[in-house]
C-alpha cells in the first residue's frame, strides 16, 4: 500500500463525499440564484473537514480497528501510516476546510463545521465503547451538513436550516442502527455499543428503527410548509418515506440480517433522492 493511497483511505472518501454532498444541497436550497461553482466550494470545504474528522476517528480507534475484519487493513492498524502522520493530515485538512469556508462564505459556517468536527472526532468516537447514546451524539454532526450549507448561502441559522438538520438527524437512526445490526459481530469484537439499549438484535430494536423512520415522513413535509420547495418534492419524499418504512416492518417481522441490510441500502437511497428532489423542485 502506497502512502498516497493510505492517506486517501484515511479520508473515508465515500462517506466524506456523501456528507459534503448534503452540505451542497443545503447551499443550493439557501441561495436565490443557483451558483454551482460556489456549491462545489462548499462541498470541497465540507469534504476536507469531514476527512479530518474521519482521520481523528481512526486515530482514536486504531487499536480497536485491529479487532474487526472490516477495519483491520486500514492504514493505522497495519502501520502503513504513523500516528503523527495521521495527526498532521487531520490538522492540515481541518484547517484547510475551515479556512475555505470562513474565507469564501462566513465565519458562522466555519464555526458550525468546527463544532461538527469536535462532536464527531472527540465526543461521539470515544462514546462508541461506552454507551448506545453515542448514536444520538453522532447524529448531531451527521445531521449538520445541510444546515451548514444553508448557513453558507444565507449567513443565518434560520428555521429552514433547522428543518434540513431535522430530516438528516432523524435519518441517522435507522441508518446507523441498520449498519450496527448487520455488523453486530464485528462491533462486539471491538466493544462498540451501537444498538439501542439493551443492545439486542430483537423486536425492541426493530421497533425503534421503525419509529424513527415513521417520524421522517412528517419531517420531510416541512420544506413545503416553509416554502423551501414545492409539492412535487413533498410527494417524492412521502413515497420514499413510505417505502423506507415498509422495510422496517419486514425487520420487525423477521428480525433478520437480510431485513437490516435492506434498511441499510434503503437509507443510502432515501436521503440523496429526497435531497435532489428538493433542489430540482426549486429549479
Amino acid at each position: 500500500m502506497t502512502k498516497l493511497k493510505a492517506y486517501f483511505q484515511l479520508l473515508k472518501f465515500r462517506l466524506s463525499i456523501t456528507v459534503a454532498f448534503s452540505s451542497a444541497i443545503g447551499y443550493l436550497l439557501g441561495v436565490h440564484e443557483l451558483d454551482w461553482s460556489r456549491a462545489l466550494l462548499v462541498m470541497l470545504g465540507g469534504l476536507a473537514v469531514t476527512g479530518s474528522a474521519n482521520t481523528i476517528n481512526q486515530i482514536h480507534e486504531r487499536d480497536l480497528d485491529k479487532l474487526m475484519k472490516r477495519t483491520a487493513k486500514r492504514p493505522l492498524p497495519t502501520g502503513v501510516l504513523s500516528i503523527s502522520e495521521a495527526w498532521v493530515f487531520a490538522i492540515v485538512l481541518g484547517l484547510a476546510g475551515l479556512g475555505l469556508l470562513a474565507t469564501y462564505f462566513n465565519l458562522l459556517t466555519a464555526a458550525l463545521s468546527l463544532l461538527s468536527l469536535i462532536l464527531y472526532g472527540f465526543i461521539y468516537t470515544p462514546l462508541k465503547t461506552i454507551s448506545p447514546i453515542c448514536v444520538f451524539v453522532g447524529a448531531i454532526p451527521g445531521g449538520m451538513p445541510p444546515l451548514i450549507g444553508w448557513v453558507a448561502a444565507t449567513g443565518v441559522l434560520g428555521v429552514e436550516a433547522w428543518v434540513l438538520f431535522g430530516i438528516q438527524f432523524m435519518w441517522q437512526f435507522p441508518h446507523f442502527w441498520a449498519i450496527a445490526w448487520v455488523l453486530d459481530e464485528d462491533y462486539k469484537r471491538a466493544g462498540f455499543k451501537m444498538l439501542p439499549t439493551p443492545g439486542g438484535k430483537d423486536l425492541r430494536t426493530a421497533f425503534q428503527i421503525m419509529t424513527y423512520t415513521l417520524l421522517l415522513i412528517p419531517l420531510s413535509l416541512l420544506p413545503l410548509q416553509f416554502g423551501m420547495a414545492g409539492k412535487i418534492s413533498a410527494m417524492i419524499a412521502v413515497v420514499c418515506g413510505v417505502l423506507f418504512l415498509m422495510q422496517t416492518f419486514y425487520l420487525m417481522r423477521t428480525c433478520s440480517k437480510k431485513a437490516a441490510m435492506n434498511i441499510m441500502f434503503g437509507s443510502f437511497l432515501y436521503l440523496p433522492i429526497v435531497q435532489i428532489a428538493l433542489v430540482f423542485d426549486k429549479l
